[in-house]
């Protein structure tokens, strides 16, 4: 049994499943978006008295905090108990780039040691991809009122030009990431 869930579910599963909960938040008037939790959070701390954004009734999103516990709680479970013993199958073109840019061991894990770990996060590159990153992801959200979640999977479900126009910015952002950055970043 555990085997069997540490594959990833096939898409004609998933994908449903994924349109069952999107109109059942619909059918209930509410929408999906991971980066809601934080100002749920703060409004939950008492940030209402600081700034008027969080000055809301957080109770009606005290869900959107439960969903983001239990993808905590999943996380954990898969990185703990459902990793697979073998290497992650890579293209042997990718494997020799990710090796040229410094990444010793590619799909050995699934968060490579030399950018995911303690000893990065003190190194110029670690410290601008995790933290530098981690705030340019959260601004991005804030910027885009929405993240990726919220946006490809509630925005664009609701048919929202805005959502379409901020799926196709990451989108772009990924790629430039991608092909132009990271390799930049992993040189320094």
């Amino acid at each position: 049994m555990i085997e069997y869930l540490s594959q990833p579910w096939p898409w004609y599963v998933a994908g449903p499943m994924i349109t069952l909960v999107m109109g059942l938040l619909l059918l209930v008037g509410k929408s999906f978006g991971v980066s809601d939790t934080l100002r749920t959070t703060c409004a939950i701390g008492g940030g209402g008295a600081l700034s008027e954004f969080f000055d809301f009734d957080w109770k009606k999103q005290i869900w959107n905090l439960l969903f983001v516990l239990g993808a905590v709680i999943g996380g954990f479970i898969s990185s703990t108990w459902l990793q697979q013993s073998e290497p992650i199958p890579l293209a042997q073109d990718t494997v020799m780039t990710l090796q040229q840019l410094g990444i010793e061991n590619p799909g050995a894990d699934y968060l490579p040691g030399e950018i995911f770990s303690w000893e990065a996060l003190v190194t110029l590159r670690g410290f601008l991809m995790l933290v530098g990153g981690g705030f340019l992801i959260g601004f991005g959200a804030r910027y885009a009122g929405g993240c990726t979640s919220g946006h490809a999977i509630s925005g664009l479900s609701n048919l929202q030009l805005p959502s379409l126009i901020a799926v196709i910015g990451f989108f772009i952002g990924g790629l430039i990431m991608t092909y132009f950055l990271l390799p930049l970043l992993l040189t320094l």
